[in-house]
Order: C-alpha cells, then structure tokens, then sequence
C-alpha cells in the first residue's frame, strides 16, 4: 500500500500537481458519489487513506464505515458495487468526488433508493419544516438485502 504523501501549504496544496489528501483528526476524507452519465448526487461517506487507496487501486468505490469502523466495498452485500470512472479531489484536497457507475439495481442508498438524497427540505407553513419525499420507486427491498427480516 502506498502512503500519501502530507499535505503541503498553500499553493502546493491548491495548485501543485500531487495528490495530498488532506485527512481530518479522524484520519478521513468526505467523499461524494455522483452518477457518471447524469451527475446527480448518490451519496456522501468517509475514506480513510487505505479505503482511498483500495479505491484507486480497483476502480471499485471503497469507503470507511465510521459506526463500524471498518472499510467497506460499495456493493459487497446488495450487489450495487460503484465502478469509478473517475476521482477529482477539491481546492484543499480534503474532501474527494468520485462519478461512478451504478452496478446491480442502480441504487446507492442502503434504503434501496436511486439516491441517499431523496427528501427535500421545504417549509411546512407552520414555522417549521417538512420533508417531501423523491418519487421514484425504490429500486430493491432493504430488509430482504440486507436480512432484517
């Protein structure tokens, strides 16, 4: 496994040609998921820098599960693996983009949705706030692929 190399400072880090990811205290780094074709968002985790690198590595989307504290493939128990075409990381280098694409059902979320962001915030009339949820179907049964039942 290869280390990456520490961040650097100012234009280095935001300008310089090496990929520095940039780990909080936590060792992690936000990754987003967004569909390759369409660019809609999937979903957001974490990585750690062996999570990264499997990633890098395989071209299958790897991340780190911060309740389990274990690395995790993208698909391992539903079959909806992400094959990342590609990896951008932004200005600071701390947080990464991959656009993948959808294997198995083409559902990202574990609730067996297209998307992990699948209600949308608007108020409720009353001072407060409600959620609307997304339309689409979902795409499997979570308690069936996962074994709740």
């Amino acid at each position: 496994m290869t280390d990456f190399p520490p961040p650097a400072k100012g234009a280095e880090q935001e300008e310089g040609e090496t990929f520095r990811p940039k780990f909080d205290s936590a060792g992690l780094v936000t990754a987003i998921a967004c569909d390759g074709e369409s660019g809609e968002v999937l979903m957001l985790a974490h990585m750690n820098a062996e999570a990264l690198q499997k990633t890098l590595e395989t071209g299958k989307a790897h991340y780190f599960s911060r309740s389990r504290q274990v690395i995790w493939l993208k698909g391992e128990t539903s079959g909806n693996v992400q094959m990342v075409e590609s990896l951008a990381t932004d200005c600071d280098q701390d947080a990464v983009l991959l656009k993948v694409r959808q294997q198995g059902t083409a559902a990202a979320c574990h609730t067996g949705r297209i998307s992990c962001f699948y209600r949308t915030v608007r108020q409720d009339g009353k001072g407060g706030y409600a959620l609307t949820l997304d339309e689409r179907e979902k795409r499997f049964d979570s308690d069936k692929v996962y074994g709740k039942e």
